[in-house]
This record gives C-alpha cells, structure tokens and sequence, in this order.
C-alpha cells in the first residue's frame, strides 16, 4: 500500500527516538522523548486551501522538524506514518 496525501498535507515518518545521551547514559524507552523531526515520505500537490493557492516547499526524503501535537497518527503495514499540514512543518533539515 501506498499512502497518497491530499491538498497540503504531507506523510512523515519519524526518525528513531535517542537510546543514549550525548554523556553516554543509557535511557529506558519511558524516559525518551518522542523526537520532533521526521523523513518526508510524501507530499500532496498543493492547490487551493481556504480560498488560498499553496505552494509546496518540502520533498520527498527530506528530514524536517514539525510541530509537537501536529498531525494524525496511522499504522500502515506495520509502519507508523503521521500526516501533517505543511504549515505544521517549522523547518527543514539541511546536512
């Protein structure tokens, strides 16, 4: 199955939460945070919202930060994606 996002919506996928502290300490799954920043998987096609034209500015395989309780959460195939708005997004990640 493929997951096709509408409008302005985008599919993240999460990176991996931390297992250790920069220091070394090892943290139990309880204690991690749930990270922020998420590989973009797919990206809908933009259009009108709200009486408004949006253009997308993110791309499939880019890593972004988006808002902590943004988005809906689903399970496809054993994986977890969560499709957010772009304006849910707050950055991209540049290496």
């Amino acid at each position: 199955m493929k997951l096709v996002p509408l409008t302005d919506r985008v599919v993240l996928k999460q990176v991996e939460a931390a297992e250790t502290t920069k220091s070394g300490i090892i943290l139990t799954s309880a204690a991690q945070e749930k990270p922020q920043e998420a590989e973009v998987i797919a990206v809908g096609p933009g259009g009108l919202v709200d009486g408004k034209e949006v253009k997308m500015q993110v791309k499939e395989g880019q890593k972004v930060i988006y808002s902590k309780y943004a988005g809906t959460q689903i399970k496809l195939d054993g994986v977890e994606y969560i499709v957010v708005r772009q304006n849910d997004i707050l950055a991209i990640v540049e290496d």
